[in-house]
């Protein structure tokens, strides 16, 4: 699969879809003993303050790890170039339009977006919306 760059391309063939399970963000020491993949991360980054997980709020709770807001997960099932310009600001004005706030992280092959829970539902509907007719 070629990744796309247009972002015309990029929003028509976009297929918002929401996986399963509550996410939350983490924070831990930036600890490589500190055993934290064990903990299945959907994602990490590693910062100066510390290793900021992306985790099933399960695995959170049953680590004992303290965490924010619970998120849902939707991906952009588009193979999005890592180089493409405008994706990112389309989904957030997309959302913004519905008052959703939105963390987004891009991955190799899709962008993934992490919505508060309560607004999962209605973030599929803007995406939809962000789609050229």
């Amino acid at each position: 699969m070629t990744a796309i760059t247009d972002l015309d391309v990029l929003l028509r063939e976009m297929r918002p879809d929401l996986r399963p399970g509550d996410y939350v963000y983490c924070t831990v020491p930036n600890d490589p003993a500190g055993g934290w993949l064990s903990l299945s991360p959907l994602g990490f980054f590693r910062e100066d303050e510390g290793l900021t997980l992306i985790l099933e709020r399960t695995e959170a709770d049953k680590a004992g790890l303290a965490y924010g807001p619970v998120m849902r997960c939707i991906t952009l099932t588009v193979h999005s170039a890592l180089e493409a310009v405008g994706l990112t600001a389309a989904v957030a004005a997309a959302l913004t339009r519905h008052g959703i706030s939105a963390n987004v992280v891009a991955a190799y092959h899709h962008d993934h977006i992490f919505v508060p829970v309560k607004d999962a539902e209605r973030a599929l509907d803007a995406l939809a919306e962000a789609r050229p007719v």
